[in-house]
């Protein structure tokens, strides 16, 4: 099960595409996880045959979304960015563009209102997504997040938006972090099925940072069971790439081979 393994770009931020490429491809990985900002400004045609020609496949696309916003013009041009980002996933070669929706709009406390931003935005998306080959993943972001940067706060909310496409048009991310805390989260991955797109994981920690984004621990530090999670993903059909995906300053401030040889290693030890 090892192969599938992908070092999610975001775990090392300041390591160069090179070298993360090169020691994924060193340690015989398949998949390597990759984000939008450090791709374009690489550009995206030169990471695309910098994966390919390392033999390594991209398991997804960070990432598209930000729906929510009560400007038309400001609604219009994220779309039009979700469109650039569905062309950056079909050039890279992922099948996956991962979506966080967007908090409330500034000053809004209508939070039925913004989900329905977000579905419209998936309407909009999907058949030209589809075009290009690649699937909507919806990610559900912890409740903390809700206000300002994903008003879908559960897993079972993100299938609520997505069963109203096909399942090769949307589907959902399962990350760990986000959703270990609910009650309803294993009926839920169930429900789920071939909608399962990603599996990503990290560990909550204890006592959160000032900055709750940068609060993701390795796997092994924390209160998540990795393993149970992981098992359930894979009842439910998912035999996809899992991607390790930590914010963590003291981990980005580390060298990249050290977190990426550690990451593995909780890895084997604690997902597998």
């Amino acid at each position: 099960m090892s192969n599938r393994y992908s070092l999610n770009q975001a775990t090392t931020k300041y390591w160069p595409l090179e070298e993360v490429v090169a020691a994924s491809a060193n340690a015989g990985l398949e998949w390597i996880g990759l984000w939008r900002e450090p791709i374009q400004e690489y550009g995206v045609d030169k990471a695309a045959k910098l994966v390919a020609g390392a033999g390594l496949k991209v398991s997804s696309l960070c990432r598209g979304g930000f729906f929510t916003s009560t400007d038309a013009a400001e609604r219009r041009a994220k779309i039009e960015d979700n469109r650039r980002a569905i062309d950056e996933a079909a050039t890279i070669g992922t099948p996956v563009l991962i979506l966080v929706s967007g908090g409330l709009p500034p000053g809004s406390r209508n939070l039925d209102g913004a989900r329905a931003m977000v579905r419209d935005g998936l309407a909009e998306l999907a058949p030209y997504a589809e075009e290009r080959g690649v699937t909507l993943a919806v990610e559900a972001l912890h409740p903390m997040f809700c206000s300002d940067r994903c008003v879908v706060s559960s897993l079972g909310g993100a299938l609520d938006l997505a069963e109203q496409f096909p399942a090769h048009q949307v589907g959902v991310v399962v990350d760990a972090y986000h959703l270990w805390w609910d009650a309803d989260l294993y009926r839920q991955i169930e429900r789920a099925g071939e909608r399962i797109v990603s599996y990503q994981v990290s560990d909550w920690v204890v006592p959160l940072p000032a900055d709750t984004l940068l609060g993701r621990g390795l796997m092994g530090d924390g209160s998540i069971d990795l393993r149970r999670m992981r098992a359930a993903c894979d009842a439910a059909g998912y035999d996809g790439p899992i991607e390790v995906e930590i914010f963590n300053q003291q981990l980005w401030d580390s060298p990249g081979q050290e977190v990426f040889d550690l990451a593995y290693a909780r890895y084997q030890e604690h997902v597998l």
